[in-house]
């Protein structure tokens, strides 16, 4: 684990938690704030565990980016601490961000090239990480020859291609039609179950934070504090009647929070 300090706290061992997975991110007491502005995260203090899918839920500029953001260091926290595994993160975004005149192949390829992996190994692991994403078919294709859903495949490929043991998903599946949307959950649950990674997956979609993750965060409005968690259970996953009162408990505590700072 890669450990930042702000300011020096307690670096003494973890308990191992999640039903014995050691933990693969700790937040503590964390705050951010851009120059003299309101403070737009205070006091965050959450665990995720190693192979665990955790969903973080919140209404729109709560600070859900933000705090991925300082956990893939692309920002720094203005205090409290954090750990981090030591080989960082891959991180997925709403737009795809493909380039346009490469392939799905070669998008896929260009991240592994800058991992340094040679040619011979890169094009294996490219048309192994697009039949992971069941786009084998479509690899020679380039990204206007591709649907919204399939250009977010190539980016999740992309994304494992990092080979990062956490993969931090910012809405990348917002812009995406109800039933494109569902095909894809299905799809990032298997590929989460096939490849143990650690998901941290941001979206104000509550029926989305149900249907995907093993435990739900809610974020306050700003300042951004993690004021609820939810366990999701086997039973959550398999019984709509459990996912619809899950879903309207989370729902009806969200409106809480987004009147309680309107």
């Amino acid at each position: 684990m890669t450990e930042l300090l702000i300011p020096a706290a307690t670096t003494e061992p973890r308990a191992t938690a999640g039903g014995g997975r050691a933990p693969a991110v700790v937040l503590e007491n964390l705050g951010k704030r851009f120059g003299d502005g309101a403070p737009v995260l205070e006091d965050i203090k959450a665990t995720v565990h190693q192979g665990e899918f955790v969903a973080l839920l919140g209404a729109s500029g709560c600070g859900k980016s933000t705090l991925l953001n300082i956990i893939s260091g692309l920002d720094v926290p203005t205090s409290g601490a954090l750990e981090v595994p030591e080989d960082g993160a891959a991180f997925m975004f709403q737009d795809s961000s493909l380039f346009p005149w490469l392939t799905a192949q070669g998008n896929v390829e260009l991240a592994l090239k800058l991992r340094g992996v040679g040619r011979a190994e890169r094009r294996v692991r490219a048309a192994e990480l697009l039949d992971l994403v069941n786009l084998g078919h479509s690899a020679g294709k380039r990204p206007h020859e591709l649907s919204g859903g399939m250009r977010q495949r190539v980016a999740l490929a992309r994304s494992l291609s990092q080979d990062k043991p956490l993969l931090l998903m910012d809405e990348p599946f917002a812009a995406l039609d109800a039933i494109t949307r569902d095909l894809l959950h299905n799809e990032l649950e298997r590929i989460w179950k096939e490849t143990g990674r650690t998901i941290i997956f941001v979206t104000h979609n509550v029926r989305e934070a149900v249907r995907l993750g093993q435990r739900v965060l809610l974020l306050s409005s700003r300042p951004g504090r993690v004021v609820a968690e939810w366990d999701v259970s086997e039973e959550h996953r398999t019984n709509a009647t459990a996912a619809g009162a899950l879903t309207s408990d989370i729902t009806a505590r969200l409106r809480q929070e987004i009147r309680k700072h309107a």
